[in-house]
C-alpha cells in the first residue's frame, strides 16, 4: 500500500492512464515526470543563489519595468 492507495486503485489508474495516452506515450510520460521530480529534489538540495548585483541597479530595473509597464 502506497499512501493510502492499494494495488487495485494503481491498476485502475494505470488502465485509465493506457487509455487516455496509450502504450506509446505512457513511457515518455512516466520519464517527463521522474525527470521532474528529480529536478525538485535537486532544487531544494541546493542553497539559494545569492543576489549580488548593486543597490543602484536594481532599483534602475525597477523604474525601468515599471515604465515599461505603464
Amino acid at each position: 500500500m502506497i499512501g493510502g492507495i492499494g494495488m487495485p486503485e494503481l491498476l485502475i489508474i494505470l488502465f485509465i492512464a493506457l487509455l487516455i495516452f496509450g502504450a506509446k506515450r505512457l513511457p515518455e510520460i512516466g520519464s517527463g515526470i521522474g525527470r521532474a521530480i528529480r529536478d525538485f529534489k535537486r532544487s531544494l538540495k541546493e542553497p539559494p543563489e545569492i543576489d549580488v548585483t548593486p543597490k543602484e541597479e536594481k532599483e534602475l530595473e525597477t523604474k525601468e519595468s515599471e515604465e515599461k509597464g505603464g
